[in-house]
């Protein structure tokens, strides 16, 4: 499945909550998304999310659903340094 990074830019500090974890998670599955993880910027207003996702436009919906900005949908291909040796 395409791997995509979602930058994200809040207002506010970012906190989750559980209950916020699995609404996310359901709007997730129903949208065929898959989170993989995510870096958190150290002011708590930026993350840099990795998705396993069809396409562009599930990612925008499940964004869209769940009220949080999708502000940089880029498609990526994994890399490690292993290729290199």
């Amino acid at each position: 499945m395409p791997r995509y990074v979602i930058e994200r830019n809040f207002a506010e500090k970012l906190e989750v909550d559980d209950d916020a974890k699995k609404h996310i998670k359901q709007v997730n599955d129903a949208e065929g998304v898959e989170w993989i993880f995510s870096f958190l910027s150290a002011d708590k207003r930026k993350t840099y999310c990795l998705y396993e996702a069809p396409d562009e436009d599930s990612l925008r919906r499940a964004a869209e659903r769940l009220n949080i900005p999708a502000d940089v949908i880029t498609p990526v291909d994994r890399i490690d340094p292993g290729i290199f040796a």
